[in-house]
């Protein structure tokens, strides 16, 4: 799947959102290595720490239906009445699921800002000394 087919994936999540106390609306399109795509977008409480990140949401809808062979995630977000301006990049606690569940060398984090222009990073740029499970042995 290309880039842009998976940011369409996370623009769809977007719609989804539910926003009502930061009106930020984010969605992410995780692609697995079979092909298929899980979709999230964030879920806000109003106990703010109960909160759940598009990427997280989806990352923990792919574990919990047993994929866990990650290519890519694509993730867009910005003011909800709008359409996303900016970069969007998945948050630390994001960040160290994804460290989790895909392997840093070749995980794809893809972003699109409202002007359509997309951005591809690994994940080990994003978190080049990520705590993982070695660190536990």
């Amino acid at each position: 799947m290309e880039n842009k087919e998976l940011v369409m994936e996370a623009l769809k999540a977007r719609k989804q959102s539910y926003c009502p106390y930061s009106g930020f609306a984010v969605g992410a399109a995780l692609l697995c290595e079979d092909g298929t795509v899980f979709r999230g977008c964030n879920i806000e409480n109003a106990a703010y720490s109960a909160t759940n990140c598009a990427e997280r949401t989806a990352i923990f809808r792919a574990v919990s239906e047993g994929n866990m062979r990650f290519r890519a995630i694509a993730i867009v977000g910005g003011p909800k009445e709008n359409e996303p301006g900016d970069f969007c990049p998945p948050c630390g606690v994001c960040r160290q699921v994804m460290t989790e569940f895909c392997d840093p060398e070749t995980f794809r984090i893809v972003l699109m800002n409202g002007a359509g222009e997309i951005r591809e990073y690994l994940l080990k740029e994003l978190l080049p000394l990520g705590f993982t499970g070695k660190a536990l042995k």
